[in-house]
């Protein structure tokens, strides 16, 4: 459940404009003066608990749902009124503050630091005479000097100030090099080149901004290896992946990412033709940079190296990544039908077994269907994990059998799908040759107290979801599924207008959304498409969080679309007819109710006819439209008799 929903299932509309708004029930709805305009004589302001909407029938001609209601009575944007509801509701919010101007400014400035710096380190590479080593080490790993340029290489002198030298005379100032990381101070004041006579390797952000470098050495005596820059504004390894800004593309066309170790795994399996690789730098994989890759899939593979630091690093990771994914609650379903998922999205992650003393890129430059065989190979995290443990012990003895099952049952139960805990126990079993029947028997504490929290949290959800009807949710998801499309593919409402237009049906806009967050993420989505500065995708990856937490927005993007074009477009046109279709429902359900209950019509007789008439033919263009080919249905057309309408005490 969301935090719009969440909101929304503690606080009741009736309730809240009540507050306010003195309202008289008439029938299922309520009816008052409404509050954004002056009326004393005629009460046109209705509440329809049914759908938790409001609407004014009068000079306002406004609606929404209770978002909209306190928009526009306090003058609020969507974020002030979402942080007041939330607490008004007690339902928190994990929400990160807006950067200021002023903040702005300053990163903007450091990121163009960290550009002339790699810039200068790529002219030291290809163009000094002390750069040639290192180039020629990375054309003796295989790259070409195309992979080179497009990674943006490069070479950090041995001078003590090389680098601060030349960019001091380019106006940028001691300060700007000690933020960006690329200097570093001593207790008398002196400062020195952070990178000395290593091979550079820039780093940038998902969206290839500058954050900070990498460096490996050349000399072999030297320490460390591999030396990053200083956590920074704009550099934390632990909050970045090497090699997103080139890779996500091709992640989410394939639907998979490979996590490898270093900095030339990333880049020889991108010339190699596995574009889909990443890196966490060499450090221990963090629940950001999961979340980072939650973005783009849900399918990861880690492909770290098989010595013993690999093998660490490998379950350090596995650990993390089940935190972070896999450790939500699972979809349930109430007896009412389809409930929003009670957890975030999980994700598929899978191990790659590595030849011994063979790294990534060497096999795929190598030969890249060995590589393309490994990563297709790759084991669920559960499996990985026992067979790792089980690796060179003599699982003949009871104690090893006792002790691998004691790390490895409590993982298995971790796993959010039943079926998929079954499983992994029958494969355990067998592993070890005991009987399933003492696996279960072996941790019957953490049984007992997964099935309690399941429970708690079925109960809890069914209470709280009593507070929204089902007509409310339905439109809600039909929403959320319509928004889910536009914001993966923004360019898809130019086709989904196109065959609105082929059938005579008016275009999907902003009007079309009743639910307040997803009428302005719509918009997000409408300026995504107009501004030219960002692809569309990546506008929306930086401007939906203002809308919704990391968590919503990440699952608006990832739910996987229907994989042909033609299937995605059909759906797409069906999930706008009905939306239109249900707010034409609602529309003729308003007229009559405004015709049978308000003590003042509206409208006489013959005007809600004409009206109501007017709506329902629009209802059977719909109808019509949705057994179309364009919407997915057959093509027929069934023509039924016209049926007399009757307006209450006529």
């Amino acid at each position: 459940m969301g935090v719009v929903d969440e909101i929304k299932a503690q606080l009741d509309l009736v309730d809240y404009i009540s507050q306010t708004v003195k309202l008289r029930r008439t029938g299922k709805n309520y009816i008052g003066f409404c509050p954004f305009h002056s009326n004393t004589r005629t009460p046109a302001f209705v509440v329809f608990p049914e759908s938790q909407t409001w609407r004014c029938f009068g000079q306002c001609n406004e609606g929404g749902d209770l978002f909209g209601f306190v928009m526009k009575k306090e003058g609020w944007d969507f974020s002030e009124t979402l942080r007041f509801l939330a607490d008004k509701a007690g339902v928190p919010l994990s929400s990160q503050p807006k950067i200021g101007e002023a903040d702005a400014q300053v990163r903007e400035s450091l990121i163009k630091v960290l550009e002339d710096a790699a810039q200068f380190y790529r002219a030291q590479l290809f163009e000094s005479e002390s750069g040639s080593a290192a180039l020629a080490y990375l054309r003796r790993r295989g790259l070409t000097d195309t992979t080179i340029k497009i990674w943006g290489l490069g070479y950090a002198p041995a001078g003590w100030d090389d680098l601060s030298r030349h960019l001091l005379r380019k106006g940028y100032t001691k300060d700007h090099l000690l933020r960006a990381g690329l200097i570093t101070e001593r207790d008398d004041g002196d400062t020195y080149d952070k990178f000395r006579h290593r091979l550079m390797f820039p780093i940038r952000d998902a969206y290839g901004k500058m954050a900070g470098f990498g460096g490996r050495v050349l000399n072999p005596e030297d320490v460390p290896k591999y030396l990053n820059s200083p956590r920074t504004e704009l550099f934390d390894k632990g909050h970045l992946l090497y090699g997103l800004d080139l890779a996500r593309q091709e992640i989410r066309r394939t639907e998979q990412a490979v996590i490898v170790e270093g900095y030339m795994d990333v880049i020889g399996l991108h010339q190699a033709g596995f574009a889909n690789a990443v890196s966490p730098m060499g450090t221990a994989l963090t629940e950001d940079q999961f979340k980072l890759l939650k973005k783009f899939t849900r399918n990861i593979v880690l492909a770290l190296d098989p010595d013993a630091a690999g093998e660490k690093a490998t379950l350090r990771g596995l650990e993390t990544a089940r935190k972070t994914m896999d450790q939500d609650d699972q979809p349930t379903f109430d007896s009412r039908g389809l409930l929003h998922f009670e957890g975030r999205l999980k994700a598929d992650i899978r191990v790659t077994t590595l030849p011994a003393n063979q790294d990534p890129d060497e096999i795929a430059l190598a030969d890249p269907e060995a590589w393309r065989k490994i990563a297709a190979e790759a084991k669920p995290v559960v499996v990985h994990v026992m067979e790792t443990l089980a690796a060179a012990q003599d699982i003949n003895d009871a104690k090893v059998k006792r002790e691998i099952a004691a790390q490895v049952l409590p993982l298995i139960e971790d796993v959010a799908d039943a079926v998929e805990r079954e499983a992994y126990r029958q494969q355990l079993a067998r592993l070890l040759r005991v009987d399933e029947r003492s696996l279960v028997l072996a941790n019957p504490v953490q049984r007992r107290s997964r099935r309690s929290a399941e429970e708690r949290g079925r109960t809890g959800l069914e209470s709280s979801l009593n507070a929204i009807t089902e007509k409310a949710r339905s439109n809600r998801l039909l929403e959320e599924q319509a928004l889910r499309v536009l914001v993966q593919q923004p360019y898809s409402l130019n086709e989904l207008n196109k065959s609105l237009g082929l059938l005579h049906v008016p275009q999907f806009c902003e009007d079309d959304f009743v639910e307040s967050d997803f009428r302005q993420a719509f918009r997000v989505v409408l300026e995504s498409i107009r501004q030219d500065k960002l692809p569309p995708e990546d506008y929306l990856a930086e401007n939906l969080p203002d809308l919704f937490s990391e968590e919503e927005s990440a699952g608006l993007i990832e739910k996987a679309l229907p994989p042909s074009p033609q299937k995605r477009l059909a759906d797409q046109v069906r999930t706008a007819l009905r939306i239109k279709r249900s707010h034409l429902e609602t529309r003729i359900q308003e007229i009559l109710f405004l015709q049978s209950e308000l003590e003042e019509k509206r409208y006489t007789d013959e005007e809600a006819e004409v009206l109501l008439t007017e709506l329902i033919v629009q209802r059977r263009v719909l109808d019509e439209a949705m057994k179309s080919k364009l919407s997915g249905g057959d093509g027929t057309e069934e023509r039924k008799p016209r049926r007399k309408l009757v307006i209450k005490g006529k």
